[in-house]
């Protein structure tokens, strides 16, 4: 019971008593009638087709057979509060098992029913009569049917947001696996290489070379360094403690970095360089790192030609490598070339990898100039 049912109730008791008073129609009746109807007022929520009832027979004219005025004012506004409810609570459309369709029809033959009661009182005004419990009746329905209509467009809304959350959740997860798979695997495998050059100079007898136990360290220093700035991602860091993002500015370090690992690089650089969106130029990156990797993991010390090409229609980018045996595991379902199609496909471009015609395995990718304003 809501505090606007106890004030309906409230009112029209006042009105009641306001027009008994001013009006002195004939009856002793009306007390008990409105002791009735108030607390029914109050519950109309509750059972609505109670309270639909109730008015229903007690607008009956057996009850006051002698009488000229059957009915007063307050009795009728208490009609109307009830057919109103009914339409509103006990809908007949959009309604679902048929315990709600049989109440909403219920609700609809009472409503019929009492316009046929207050026919009987005044056979003289047919429109009248059904006019008075239809109109709220329909109201309510209509009412009934914007509150549904409004719900479900909320919930569709919800939905849509909560879809949304969930596929942005989905795209930070997967940039992230992405940066993981794509720079830990490397300083990863990089430091293998390197560590297993090591074990075979001291099975033989020989001297390591100081420079490549650095470079074992400092992969390490890298792959720890990823490892942190995307844990921080993963915590929701922003300060100033992640290192700077790679771009295509930072190739000659991972050059270097795949040389000391066995790779004979050569690299070449054609156009004018321009300075890339921070992202495009990070995925640039990651697609170069990504193919010397599966050179490093399935070719062996081969030779590698890398290409940086600025073009009209974008940046080219070219990693060729002569090993005999085929780089073409990745490409049957591992994460690396998935990997980097997707970062290609993500600005626009595109992105082949395949056997390469005089031996090896090639990958070209091309990225459409995404220019930093």
């Amino acid at each position: 019971m809501s505090r606007t049912d106890l004030a309906l109730a409230g009112a029209l008791v006042a009105f009641a008593l306001t027009e008994e008073l001013v009006a002195h129609q004939p009856g002793n009746w009306w007390p008990w009638v409105l002791a009735a109807f108030a607390p029914l007022v109050a519950l109309r929520r509750v059972a609505p087709l109670t309270v639909l009832l109730a008015n229903c027979i007690a607008g009956l004219k057996y009850w006051y057979p002698d009488q000229v005025v059957n009915y007063r004012l307050w009795q009728l506004a208490a009609m109307i509060v009830a057919a109103y409810t009914v339409g509103r609570h006990v809908p007949i459309l959009g309604t679902d098992g048929w315990k709600a369709r049989a109440r909403g029809i219920a609700g609809l033959l009472l409503t019929f029913a009492t316009g046929s009661v207050f026919w009987q009182v005044d056979p003289v005004d047919p429109m009248g009569a059904f006019f008075f419990p239809f109109a709220p009746w329909l109201l309510g329905a209509a009412f009934a049917v914007q509150h549904r209509q409004s719900s479900d467009a909320a919930a569709a809304r919800a939905a849509i947001r909560e879809q949304r959350v969930r596929e942005a959740v989905m795209e930070e997860r997967v940039r992230i696996a992405r940066e993981l798979h794509d720079m830990v695997a490397h300083s990863v495998t990089v430091m293998v290489i390197q560590a297993g050059v090591v074990r075979r100079r001291l099975d033989a007898g020989l001297t390591v070379d100081a420079d490549l136990l650095r470079s074992i360290e400092s992969s390490g220093r890298d792959a720890v360094g990823e490892l942190r700035r995307t844990l921080g991602l993963l915590r929701g860091d922003t300060g100033g403690t992640t290192a700077a993002p790679v771009g295509l500015d930072r190739l000659d370090e991972l050059l270097a970095q795949v040389g000391e690992a066995g790779l004979t690089v050569t690299f070449r650089r054609e156009g004018t360089p321009v300075t890339l969106l921070p992202a495009a130029d990070l995925s640039a990156y990651r697609i170069v790192q990504e193919a010397l990797t599966n050179v490093l993991k399935h070719a062996g010390p081969a030779k590698v030609t890398v290409e940086l090409r600025y073009a009209g229609d974008g940046v080219h980018l070219s990693v060729v490598d002569s090993g005999g045996r085929a780089t073409v595991v990745s490409n049957g379902g591992g994460q690396g070339l998935i990997g980097m199609r997707e970062r290609a496909s993500l600005f626009g471009g595109d992105l082949s990898a395949g056997p390469h015609p005089g031996g090896g395995f090639a990958v070209h990718a091309r990225l459409p100039l995404l220019v930093a304003s």
